[in-house]
């Protein structure tokens, strides 16, 4: 039992972990043992991650593409497979994020929010899982959100992404079960991020906010590392197709 949660020897590819929670899950299993792979498009940044946690003593290496571009990914993950070694989890965080009335939204920004949210959810799980069968084994981890479950106002596109991917983590599961791969998703609720910072700093929002969720306050960015720790580990061999919603209590209430 006393290693159910220990990453040793693991090989987790983050993607879009250059920056922001991506960063600090990758950094989180880094500590639990794991050699990181840190993707992302800006090399600049990428790199400086690697950079961090290497300092740090860890394990990581940079694999810049974009998770939209089906040649560039394949290209990668066999680039990952052939000099770094066999991927063993997957962790899909890559997203972003727009915001506009839904009758204002531009169309070439809702296919921007589809093609890296869910678009690129499906092609590097699809690149992964096919390596994964042939060893017999692997985990996949879709981050989600409560919008999977929850609409909100100028953010239909996201949520409309977010629960794509919450169904695409129940159809992997179904299918790659068999092969002992499982496929889970985490849901955060609102967390103190780059990207929410403009709702932190809105009195108004931060205010409903607080009311609106059992546990009264934002998240911290680092309290994703337990769930994406678990669902890393030996410790979830039996957890499949689930959403492991990390939001204060938030979908729990009305």
């Amino acid at each position: 039992m006393n290693d159910l949660f220990s990453l040793q020897g693991k090989r987790i590819l983050v993607t879009g972990a250059a920056q922001g929670i991506g960063f600090i899950m990758a950094r989180g299993l880094a500590q639990q043992g794991a050699e990181i792979i840190i993707n992302g498009t800006n090399k600049e940044r990428a790199e400086k991650a690697v950079l961090q946690l290497r300092d740090e003593g860890f394990k990581a290496h940079v694999s810049l593409f974009n998770v939209a571009d089906s040649g560039a990914v394949e290209q990668a993950i066999e680039t990952i497979e052939n000099n770094i070694g066999p991927i063993d989890v997957l962790l899909n965080n890559a997203g972003i994020q727009r915001r506009h009335p839904f009758t204002e939204f531009p169309l070439n920004e809702w296919n921007d929010i589809i093609a890296t949210n869910q678009t690129g959810v499906f092609i590097v799980s699809q690149c992964v899982a096919k390596k994964m069968i042939v060893r017999q084994q692997g985990k996949i981890i879709n981050i989600c959100s409560v919008q999977s479950e929850l609409g909100r106002d100028t953010i239909t596109p996201y949520a409309a992404a977010k629960g794509a991917v919450k169904m695409l983590t129940r159809g992997m599961c179904v299918e790659l079960a068999r092969h002992n791969i499982q496929v889970n998703g985490i849901a955060p609720g609102y967390f103190r991020t780059p990207m929410t910072q403009a709702l932190v700093e809105n009195k108004e929002f931060s205010d409903w906010l607080c009311k609106r969720t059992p546990a009264a306050r934002w998240g911290n960015p680092e309290e994703l590392i337990g769930a994406a720790v678990f669902l890393s580990s030996k410790a979830s061999d039996f957890v499949n197709g689930h959403l492991l919603f990390v939001d204060g209590g938030m979908l729990a209430a009305v």
